[in-house]
């Protein structure tokens, strides 16, 4: 059902809840001073098809979202309002997951093509390109996340492994496949 393509995300302060679904839009809700959770924007344009993974910039200032549609789009996040940046487009199937490295300048996407794909923002330009592109993984990538405190990324697949990615100077590869589970690594 739709609830299982619900998404939630916190803002790096705690205070701002992003969530996405089933219905390709992107909302933004914060708590009330009595509890109460109030929507205070919404974006029904960008997505074409489900909004499948979201993710904050450590910052707070920016907002990735992954869809079924293929793409990746990065909003930027001011006075409670989003407003869509740039669409990063190269993945041949749904995108499942996204998410910031803690530097905040490389963004992974993952998809059902297999593959993973690393964004580096140049500075100040707020231009995204596509610095590598990870292939390892026999089947479906399901989820990417970047180590907290180092340029360190991970995937898990329904190939039942989760790999771990690390530059080597210029160039990325896996540096270790964990055989994890019996079943789809999610």
């Amino acid at each position: 059902g739709p609830l299982l393509h619900l998404r939630l995300d916190w803002s790096p302060c705690g205070k701002i809840l992003a969530s996405s679904g089933a219905d390709k839009r992107v909302k933004i809700w914060t708590q009330g001073p009595g509890g109460e959770w109030t929507c205070q924007a919404e974006v029904e344009e960008g997505h074409t098809r489900t909004v499948r993974s979201l993710a904050w910039s450590p910052g707070g200032d920016k907002l990735a979202t992954a869809s079924f549609d293929g793409t990746c789009i990065v909003w930027t996040f001011k006075d409670l309002e989003l407003e869509q940046l740039c669409t990063l487009q190269g993945h041949e199937n749904e995108v499942k997951s996204v998410s910031w490295d803690p530097s905040g300048r490389l963004l992974a996407t993952c998809s059902r093509d297999k593959s993973v794909w690393v964004w580096e923002c140049a500075d100040e330009e707020d231009d995204y390109e596509c610095v590598a592109v990870l292939h390892g993984h026999s089947q479906d990538v399901k989820m990417v996340s970047w180590h907290p405190s180092k340029e360190v990324l991970i995937s898990a697949s329904y190939d039942e492994s989760v790999k771990v990615w690390q530059a080597d100077e210029d160039d990325w590869a896996c540096s270790q496949t964990v055989a994890a589970h019996s079943d789809t690594v999610w």
